[in-house]
C-alpha cells in the first residue's frame, strides 16, 4: 500500500476536477444485504402503506470518540450549537472547513458523559479523527470501518448493529416486539428498550418520509434482535429492505447524502490532506453528471445550500465560523425536489430501442452512478443550480431529483430543465457508458417531496425548506 497522503497525489494531478470524474469508482456500495428481498417496488410501497426494515449495520463507518476532551471537541468542529445537548440525544453533525464549506454529514450520537458515536460516511469521520490526532483535547478515538473497505476476514461483523424501523406500522411492529408500548420519544432523542430479552439502544428518526426509530446494540445481539422484529412484524406487512432499494429513500425525505467533501483546496485544511492517506475517500470517490467546472471549489457547498442554515448558531467557536457569519445574510441557492416529466423521462428509455445514439441509461431505483452526482439545472439555456441525487419512487409515480437552485427559481411549480448524461460521450468511470446528454424537463417541488414527511417530522431543516 503506498504511503503518499492526499497532498502528494493531488499535487501530481494537473486536473482535480478531471480526476475525479474519472475515478473508477461507482456509487456507494450497499454490502451484507441482498440487493432485494422481495423486489424494489414492494420494498419501496412498504414505508409508505406499512413497515420496512432497513439494515443499516455494513455500509457506514463509526467513531467511538471518548475521553473529558470529547464534547468540547466535537463541538468546535460543529456549527450547530451544543447548549442543551446531554447524553441520550443524538444531532445531525455536519462539520465546515475553514473557508465554510460543508465536509460530509453524519449522525452524532450522545450515548453517555465523555462517549460519543459517529456514524454515516467517511469524511467528517476522518475529520475528527485528524483533530483528535493533534493532542489538543484529551480524547480517544476508535474508528469501525465499513464493510466495503474492511479485510474479507473481518466483513462479517461490526461493532454494532444498526436497523431502522420505518413506516405507518413501525410503532405497532416494535410494540409487539418490546411486549409493550414504546417510549414516545421525541426526534434524536434516545432510550434504552428491551427486545427478545436484550437490552438496545432506541433512536427516535425517520428516513424515506416516513417517522420511525433507529434501533442498534453490541453486535453479538444482531440476530437475536433482527428476528425478533421480523417475527413481530410479520402481520403487520414489515417488508425487508435491499441494498438496491435503499439508496432511494431518501428521495421522498429530502436528505442529500453526497455533498462532496470541500477539502481538495484551501490552506484551511492543508494539514488535514497532508494526514490523509492517497487511499482515504477523498481520494479515491468519484464525480459525475453533467455540470462540469474547472474549478473543484465550484463543487463545493456552504450549509444554507443543504439546507443546513438553520442549525448554523453563532453561540460557540467553532472552524469554520468567521467564513460563515461573512455569508449567512447574502443570497443562497435553496434546495428543492424536481419532479421530472415523464414524457422526457419516457423518451430516455426509448433511446435504448434503438441502434445509433443513446442518452444515459436510467437506472431504477436508483439512477445514481457515482459517489457524487452533480448534474447542471437549467433555465433558458443558463445553469442556475444543481441536482444531486437522482432516482425513482413507485410511491411518487415518478423520477425525482434533490438540487440546489438559485432563490428565484425555488418556487414551487417553476419549470426548469435537469441536462442529464455527461458531455463529450461520458467519462471513462465503468459505469458510464457512451451516451449522449439529453434534457430532462422538471417542475420545482418541496422538500420532503413526501407530505407525510412534511407534517410529521420535528420542525428543523426539513420542515424549514417545504
Amino acid at each position: 500500500m503506498s504511503d503518499k497522503n492526499l497532498q502528494q497525489l493531488l499535487d501530481e494531478k494537473e486536473d482535480i476536477v478531471e480526476f475525479l470524474r474519472n475515478q473508477q469508482t461507482g456509487p456507494n456500495a450497499y454490502p451484507g444485504v441482498p440487493p432485494e428481498y422481495s423486489n424494489w417496488r414492494d420494498e419501496q410501497r412498504a414505508w409508505a402503506e406499512s413497515a420496512v426494515l432497513f439494515n443499516q449495520s455494513f455500509h457506514m463507518a463509526d467513531l467511538l470518540v471518548t475521553g473529558p476532551g470529547a464534547f468540547d471537541m466535537l463541538a468546535y468542529l460543529a456549527p450547530n450549537s451544543f447548549k442543551g445537548f446531554v447524553p441520550n440525544r443524538a444531532k445531525q453533525f455536519a462539520p465546515v472547513t475553514p473557508e465554510g464549506y460543508v465536509i460530509g454529514d453524519v449522525i452524532l450520537f450522545y450515548l453517555e458523559e465523555e462517549k460519543f458515536e459517529l456514524v454515516g460516511r467517511a469524511p467528517s469521520i476522518e475529520w475528527v479523527e485528524y483533530w483528535a490526532s493533534t493532542g489538543k483535547w484529551d480524547v480517544k478515538v476508535e474508528r469501525d470501518e465499513r464493510t466495503a473497505a474492511r479485510p474479507l476476514d473481518q466483513q462479517g461483523y461490526r461493532r454494532n448493529y444498526r436497523f431502522q424501523l420505518q413506516g405507518p406500522n413501525a410503532m405497532t411492529v416494535l410494540g409487539k416486539a418490546m411486549g409493550q408500548t414504546p417510549p414516545d420519544l421525541k426526534f434524536f432523542h434516545m432510550a434504552p428498550i428491551t427486545i427478545a430479552g436484550v437490552e438496545v439502544r432506541a433512536l427516535r428518526h425517520g428516513m424515506a418520509g416516513q417517522p420511525g426509530y433507529e434501533l442498534f446494540g453490541p453486535w453479538k445481539d444482531y440476530d437475536t434482535v433482527r428476528n425478533a422484529l421480523i417475527e413481530a412484524g410479520k402481520d403487520d406487512g414489515l417488508t425487508l429492505c435491499g441494498g438496491r432499494t435503499y439508496p432511494s429513500n431518501t428521495l421522498e425525505s429530502g436528505w442529500i447524502p453526497s455533498p462532496l467533501p470541500a477539502v481538495y483546496t484551501g490552506e484551511g485544511t492543508k494539514d488535514f490532506r497532508a494526514w490523509l492517506g492517497a487511499r482515504s475517500y477523498e481520494g479515491m470517490c468519484s464525480l459525475g453528471g453533467s455540470f462540469v467546472s474547472d474549478n473543484i471549489e465550484d463543487y463545493y457547498l456552504n450549509p444554507w445550500e443543504l439546507g443546513y442554515g438553520i442549525m448554523v448558531k453563532f453561540d460557540h467557536d467553532f472552524i469554520g465560523r468567521e467564513a460563515l457569519e461573512k455569508v449567512k445574510d447574502q443570497p443562497h441557492r435553496q434546495k428543492v425536489t424536481l419532479a421530472l416529466d415523464n414524457e422526457d423521462v419516457v423518451r430516455v428509455f426509448s433511446s435504448m430501442l434503438q441502434t445509433g445514439d443513446k442518452a444515459k441509461f436510467m437506472e431504477f431505483p436508483s439512477a445514481v452512478y457515482c459517489m457524487h452526482p452533480y448534474d447542471a439545472v437549467q433555465k433558458d439555456g443558463k445553469t442556475v443550480g444543481v441536482s444531486t441525487w437522482i432516482g425513482y419512487t413507485v410511491n411518487a409515480g415518478r423520477f425525482l431529483a434533490l438540487a440546489m437552485v438559485d432563490a428565484e427559481h425555488a418556487v414551487p411549480g417553476t419549470e426548469v430543465t435537469l441536462l442529464w448524461g455527461e458531455p463529450d460521450g461520458g467519462t471513462s468511470k465503468p459505469t458510464v457508458e457512451p451516451h449522449v446528454q439529453t434534457p430532462i424537463k422538471a417542475t420545482v417541488s418541496p422538500v420532503p417531496y413526501s407530505e407525510v414527511a412534511r407534517d410529521n417530522y420535528a420542525d428543523g431543516w426539513r420542515t424549514k425548506m417545504s
